[in-house]
């Protein structure tokens, strides 16, 4: 199964992502997961990229599509992957639309897991990150609704988007996205 992830910042995505990649035998790629690391080594990438987090922006498009680029001609992902944090916006999904039709490997599916924005910001304020400021908070969630939020119309077209609420106990939204999926996976 080849499949994106889509939520904004606390929606839950990489608590979901962990129980995904190990019930679906998936590749997981996280750019946050692939960019901190890269920041943290101190690579040049890393340190344009850094650049860019520590003020809540968005990573450039060319840095983050030479990582996905590269991640995705890896052996691990030609079982499938979950891409998580990538794309996030139009010109990133057309970027992989390009990508996987040259290799002829079309997306699955593209999973929302959606939260209303006052609870992502009580669930972001509290899990501690020294970048998880208030004004950080609050300029990545306009960067989602921005940027991220026209790929749910993007994928819509395509066919391949599905929803599924974002609230609850950790097992209940496991339950719900695996309803969606279990008829995906082959």
């Amino acid at each position: 199964m080849r499949m994106v992830f889509i939520g904004p910042p606390g929606a839950g995505k990489g608590t979901q992502a962990a129980r995904l990649i190990e019930k679906y035998r998936l590749a997981h790629l996280s750019t946050g997961d692939m960019l901190r690391a890269a920041r943290d080594a101190k690579t040049e990438v890393g340190k344009k990229a850094d650049e860019y987090m520590s003020t809540g922006q968005l990573v450039p498009d060319e840095i983050i599509i030479d990582i996905i680029r590269q991640r995705l001609a890896e052996p691990d992902c030609q079982g499938g992957y979950l891409l998580d944090g990538f794309p996030r916006t139009i010109a990133q999904a057309e970027a992989l639309d390009r990508m996987l039709a040259e290799t002829g490997t079309p997306l699955d599916v593209v999973l929302e897991l959606r939260v209303p924005e006052d609870e992502l910001f009580n669930r972001l304020a509290g899990r501690g990150r020294a970048d998880d400021t208030p004004q950080v908070i609050r300029q990545r969630l306009v960067a989602y609704r921005q940027q991220t939020e026209p790929l749910l119309a993007y994928y819509t077209g395509k066919g391949l988007l599905e929803s599924v609420d974002g609230l609850g106990a950790v097992e209940e939204i496991f339950d719900r996205v695996t309803t969606v999926l279990d008829p995906l996976a082959r």
